[in-house]
């Protein structure tokens, strides 16, 4: 019954073939991160209360490798670390995907350290409301989120799918804390390990999706960016990567493509991406919709004030309008008003 749910949402389709979608899948971007921090099982519970078919953990590895749910593996930002005076020592600078970052990272931590810090906001000033949650959540691991999607499963009778981001995989393989196997591994534990699974696995690398395309049949997206290319070099640009010849070559081992919303546009005209990946077999799952105008095309702002709120749900609906396949929002519930007509 709960498979059957997730089907009417999007059905699979073997790689390189155009996949069958009768309505687009709503992704919960690191839980419902607009209105409580991100990646806590509260961002999560509250994304499946508002109707979001999967939720999505950033994943990356602790001290001991255990994957769990950070949008970095800097935490300094996301976390109470900073107020912890026995991980002073821990503070290092290191070179991540060719960028020099100061703080403390996952992989200097167990996870019984992690279990003693707090989650904190990371866009505080523009999200107040979610900084009076401080200090109140745990960092949860990818064996709690799967956990929490099985028991509001059945809870709610629907299916509530997860939509892993494997981060930084060639910077972890090298220094001993490879990822992408532990996922799959875990994964296939946890039952899901085939095209019909409620699973995606998504990176914005691609050597890294192409091995775990051959360890299992769980559906991969092809992450996207508007500029840049991927960490571990295997295409030359992202802008290459979604050209048709790009597209086809991502079909051979991805189910769809995720890539950042601006590349649906050229100026306020479709710049044809939906209709090329479409035309390769490849599903389009843009990211990030969020409500703040420091977010929103000018089209869609109300008002000058970065932080106010825009026309998400406008922004939303020209998206859907180009046949898109399903979408990341840090709003859910804005998500399913754009879709659905939930008012």
């Amino acid at each position: 019954m709960l498979l059957l749910a997730l089907a009417t949402l999007a059905l699979p389709a073997a790689v390189g073939q155009t996949p069958r979608v009768t309505r687009p899948i709503l992704i919960a971007h690191r839980g419902a991160s607009g209105e409580r921090p991100e990646h806590t099982l509260a961002a999560y519970d509250r994304a499946i209360d508002e109707g979001a078919d999967f939720i999505e953990p950033d994943l990356v590895p602790t001290k001991d490798d255990v994957l769990v749910a950070r949008h970095e593996n800097e935490i300094g930002g996301t976390t109470d670390v900073a107020r912890h005076p026995e991980f002073a020592g821990r503070r290092a600078t290191k070179t991540i995907d060719g960028q020099s970052v100061t703080g403390w990272f996952t992989e200097d931590f167990t996870l019984a350290e992690l279990k003693t810090l707090r989650a904190r906001e990371r866009l505080p000033a523009l999200r107040p409301a979610n900084a009076a949650y401080d200090g109140q959540f745990a960092i949860p691991t990818l064996a709690e989120i799967i956990d929490l999607a099985k028991r509001r499963s059945a809870q709610t009778g629907r299916t509530i799918g997860i939509y892993p981001e494997t981060k930084h995989p060639t910077y972890f393989a090298s220094i001993g804390h490879p990822t992408d196997r532990r996922l799959v591994d875990q994964l296939r534990a946890a039952g899901w390990d085939s095209a019909a699974a409620p699973v995606f696995i998504q990176s914005f690398e691609v050597a890294n999706l192409r091995r775990i395309h051959g360890w299992t049949r769980i559906r991969l997206i092809q992450l996207m960016d508007g500029e840049g290319a991927p960490a571990d070099g295997a295409a030359p640009s992202y802008a290459a990567m979604a050209m048709p010849a790009g597209l086809k070559a991502v079909a051979a081992y991805a189910f769809g493509i995720g890539p950042n919303k601006a590349m649906l546009w050229r100026g306020d005209q479709p710049s044809g991406l939906v209709a090329d990946a479409h035309a390769a077999g490849l599903a389009v799952h843009p990211w990030t919709y969020r409500a703040e105008n420091q977010f929103l095309p000018d089209r869609f702002r109300h008002g000058a004030d970065p932080a106010a709120r825009g026309d998400v749900v406008a922004e939303i609906r020209s998206a859907l309008a180009q046949g898109i396949d399903g979408f990341f929002t840090d709003f859910p519930a804005s998500g399913i008003q754009a879709r659905d007509g939930v008012q």
